[in-house]
């Protein structure tokens, strides 16, 4: 199967996982994904992830945070995609919700969230949205 946007798929996954409830999801991996992944476990918005050996490429099974029957993940947009590249100089890195929620940047240096980008002053691509 070919995907033409990897991480579209992630975040749909881990969003469909959320609303059903699952303890865990599992999703295709990459460098890419396990950056993303680590910022979403930093910021407390799941548990954690390891890889898994499934195939040539393998995969990270999700453990989603559920408390009270309720997910920590509220929401979850893809901002940056392949039709419509998204980019935000140092200046205008977007705050989520106030600060609230979580920005993934691509930045010159690395994969990063929009406090850490604020503080390294960079900007770059804006990958997604997490509150």
């Amino acid at each position: 199967m070919s995907l033409n946007d990897p991480i579209s798929n992630v975040l749909t996954i881990i969003r469909n996982g959320g609303r059903a409830k699952k303890e865990s999801v599992d999703v295709p991996a990459s460098k890419l994904t396990e950056k993303i992944l680590t910022i979403f476990k930093d910021d407390g918005y799941i548990e954690d992830f390891k890889r898994m050996q499934t195939n040539a490429q393998g995969s990270f099974r999700v453990y989603l945070k559920n408390s009270d029957g309720q997910g920590a993940i509220i929401g979850l947009k893809r901002v940056s995609r392949p039709g419509l590249r998204v980019y935000k100089p140092a200046a205008e890195v977007p705050r989520v919700l106030n600060g609230m929620g979580t920005a993934v940047i691509s930045t010159s240096k690395g994969v990063m969230s929009d406090r850490e980008a604020r503080k390294q002053k960079v900007g770059g691509e804006v990958l997604c949205y997490i509150w």
